[in-house]
């Protein structure tokens, strides 16, 4: 689908739907949206402010500039031009089918049309005649990676190249089966809940401790399996199973039975979650949610575990900034975790920015991964910093870097940091010497990399000696 026209038509506005839009939409796409209710255009803005505020955190790259999004009054007109189809309408078979036989005659031919079903198998939603492939993306959908795909192999083969752009994690199921993979995992669990809150061995908030406390940070990065075999220990996994496995036939867990929703249960169930969550808002919660899903998505980038190493992948795809006078070498978002509580980012992250502008800087003239692990590097010895305005979370942030000083063993940057309509916030001075790592001790760079840096200096010689470059920086042997 790489040719065609990257407009996403959305059918249905709800918090699923509206995940989709803000997923397309922040990654370059036009979408179009058709959902006759009318706070729909309300309630998806409200969704994008969140994304807005959420995914670019997530990437030290800049993501692409957004698509352009409609509101349509009827189906066809969501529909025209469309290379991606997702419906999102509520879970009930009849409605799905009548939706799907219109967008059946009405989308273009080669369109991916995607149901974002939590439930129903491709078999039951084509039994008219339909070609919809099972598209279940998890809440929310504009920070969340995983997509199950069920349906054509073809199709779904096309559609995991397209979810992959966008930087999420298409999940191809071997074979259809009621909801899918995930749902049944987490229905299982969620089934046990309710024997527990029912029984009354713990309430609601228990019972979510018990698993953000626990096994839910395990499972962020290693799942379930991965973390059984470690657990384990050197004799992995069969030894966790011998140890274990007999645990099975106890009859610990109520999994084949369901209790009833009485008012009573469904009462209790509603007070309890009112006392834990009731003093904040929906969007408050989503807000909250949204923040630690980033810091904990964020952390995982390091590793490139789970969804980190899916983070990892798209960024790559996105491209670097193109250079003005000055080499741009950081172009991102300000995510919340460089900030204090007033919102504004800690002087530390000014730091921070510099010396992720002084790697994407080594990395163009070589200095790479390849130069570090062949045993040569520079280390920072120095850095001047001066704090001019405040940069908040959200904010566009772009460094641009000048070479003061290239010569021997020396590499003598001035970062300029510049705010979201292009004011400087700050400049950081960075002195950095040319190390042999396996000596530990100061040497000259290799000869490619030497050239690259004198070029840079000899084309920045030209241009002014910026304010404030410190008097005693670079004087050192």
């Amino acid at each position: 689908m790489s040719g065609l026209a990257k407009k996403a038509a959305i059918v249905g506005g709800g918090v699923i739907g509206g995940g989709w839009v803000a997923r397309f939409l922040l990654n370059g796409w036009d979408v179009s949206v058709f959902d006759p209710d009318p706070q729909a255009q309300r309630k998806i803005g409200e969704v994008l402010a969140n994304a807005r505020r959420a995914l670019p955190s997530l990437y030290d790259k800049a993501l692409p500039p957004e698509g352009k999004l409609t509101f349509c009054d009827t189906l066809a007109d969501a529909l025209a031009g469309s290379t991606w189809v997702q419906e999102s309408v509520p879970e009930r078979l009849n409605l799905k089918h009548k939706i799907h036989a219109q967008i059946h005659e009405l989308a273009p031919a080669e369109a991916v049309i995607g149901s974002s079903t939590s439930g129903f198998k491709p078999s039951e939603l084509n039994e008219h005649g339909s070609r919809v492939v099972v598209a279940h993306p998890f809440n929310p959908v504009y920070l969340l990676p995983l997509v199950e795909l069920v349906g054509d192999g073809d199709i779904c083969a096309r559609a995991a190249g397209v979810l992959r752009s966008l930087g999420m994690y298409p999940l191809i199921v071997r074979k259809e089966i009621d909801a899918h993979i995930a749902d049944r995992l987490l229905e299982a669990v969620w089934r046990e809940g309710l024997w527990l809150i029912k029984d009354g061995i713990c309430t609601t908030e228990e019972l979510d401790e018990a698993i953000r406390m626990g096994f839910g940070l395990r499972w962020a990065q290693m799942g379930l399996f991965e973390t059984y075999r470690v657990a384990g220990g050197e004799a992995g996994m069969k030894h966790f199973l011998a140890q274990f496995g007999p645990a099975l036939e106890w009859p610990w867990t109520k999994l084949m039975d369901v209790p009833e929703l009485s008012d009573d249960l469904v009462d209790l169930i509603a007070e309890q979650s009112d006392a834990q969550s009731g003093h904040m808002s929906i969007r408050e919660l989503e807000r909250l949610r949204d923040d630690n899903l980033i810091g904990m998505m964020r952390a995982l980038k390091k590793s490139g575990s789970g969804a980190g190493g899916v983070l990892n992948a798209h960024e790559a795809t996105l491209p670097d900034p193109d250079a003005t006078d000055l080499p741009v070498t950081v172009d991102r978002v300000i995510p919340q975790s460089w900030t204090d509580y007033n919102g504004h980012m800690n002087e530390a992250y000014y730091v921070e920015a510099s010396g992720l502008a002084t790697d994407r800087f080594m990395e163009m003239i070589g200095a790479d991964a390849d130069y570090v692990a062949g045993g040569n590097s520079y280390f920072t010895v120095e850095n001047h910093v001066c704090y001019l305005s405040e940069l908040l979370a959200g904010d566009r942030l772009t460094v641009t870097t000048q070479v003061l000083n290239g010569d021997g063993k020396k590499m003598h940057l001035f970062h300029k940091l510049h705010g979201p309509r292009g004011e400087v916030a700050a400049t950081v001075e960075t002195l950095l010497l040319h190390i042999d790592l396996n000596s530990r001790k100061t040497s000259l760079p290799l000869e490619q990399v030497a050239q690259k840096l004198t070029s840079y200096a000899k084309q920045h010689a030209d241009l002014p000696e910026p304010e404030g470059v410190g008097r005693s920086i670079g004087k050192r042997d």
